[in-house]
């Protein structure tokens, strides 16, 4: 018994040695570019840009395939953000002000067809066949797609509920001495 304790032991030590040395050795180095922009997107992963996720827009971004003012959720602070850090003028007023949003359903025309839940990209929506399906606040993007998918218009977006998780103090501003 002691043998095979042993034997697996030291096995398991020589193969982590074994990867821990590969994997420093064979260690593909990421653009910091693209994991700067990365950390300047929302990482809501929503999709609304086009893309399969924050990472791939920062990709695009990076290689200048996309425009700095395709993320929609993200409003004029990541635009602004993204022209400072890639050195691009933009013209702020193009963008749209965006204020964060959530989805709704209507209980009286949600149907239970099921075709909301299943296009959503972050599983906010939880209901059953031919039931009246819920959102979680929390988990929604504001993507839009369960909106275009509700055939009875029971889902809608709706200005986000302020609650004490998400109100906050806006900066006075400073008003200049006379």
């Amino acid at each position: 018994m002691l043998i095979a304790v042993f034997s697996l032991t030291t096995l398991g030590l020589v193969l982590g040695l074994l990867l821990g040395y590969a994997s420093r050795r064979l260690a593909v180095e990421g653009n910091a570019l693209v994991e700067e922009i990365q950390a300047i997107l929302p990482g809501s992963q929503c999709g609304q840009c086009g893309f399969p996720g924050c990472a791939g827009a920062a990709q695009a971004l990076a290689d200048g395939n996309a425009p700095i003012t395709l993320c929609p959720p993200g409003g004029r602070e990541v635009v602004s953000a993204l022209s400072a850090k890639l050195g691009i003028e933009v013209n702020l007023a193009d963008v749209a002000e965006t204020m964060p949003m959530t989805a709704e359903v209507r209980e009286e025309l949600c149907i239970g067809c099921t075709r909301c839940y299943k296009v959503c990209p972050t599983d906010a929506i939880m209901g059953a066949a031919k039931h009246i399906h819920a959102v979680f606040r929390e988990a929604c993007t504001a993507c839009g797609k369960c909106v275009e998918a509700c055939p009875t218009e029971a889902l809608a977006l709706h200005p986000a509920p302020i609650t004490l998780q998400s109100w906050y103090w806006h900066k006075p501003e400073e008003r200049m001495a006379a």
